[in-house]
């Protein structure tokens, strides 16, 4: 899977449902990828086709036509596909203000321990690198 340089168009919450799917099971056919999120979304077949259609366009997925059924695969892996979406809120609604974000971020949903740990681990890894 080639990486793309330039950021990818933002997906919709929908194209992000799909992703997850496509995140967490690997390349999968419209028929996996529907029985995936029909529960959660109520999307049938037809929609998570022209989803998916569209994710091509955009160029977030891509498809082997190889088999009868098509397969479809995330370009991106969610890391960077997360890392270009926060890129784009920090800009868009913080002014690029990591400590903004931040303080939003842990001020809107409470932390676990685990998490906070984690932050922590990952703040002390920043400071040294900047030393």
């Amino acid at each position: 899977m080639a990486k793309q340089k330039l950021p990818l168009p933002r997906p919709t919450e929908a194209e992000l449902a799909i992703l997850r799917v496509l995140w967490d099971r690997g390349p999968s056919t419209v028929r996996e990828v529907t029985q995936a999120i029909q529960d959660e979304r109520g999307t049938g077949y037809t929609t998570a086709l022209k989803l998916l259609q569209i994710m091509t366009d955009k160029g977030l997925v891509q498809r082997d036509d190889a088999e009868r059924s098509h397969v479809y695969e995330a370009v991106l892996p969610a890391e960077e596909t997360q890392r270009q979406l926060v890129h784009d809120l920090l800009d868009r609604a913080f002014g690029g203000s990591a400590r903004q974000l931040v303080v939003q971020a842990l001020s809107a949903k409470r932390a676990s321990k685990g998490e906070l740990a984690e932050i922590r681990r990952l703040l002390d890894e920043l400071e040294k690198q900047a030393k």
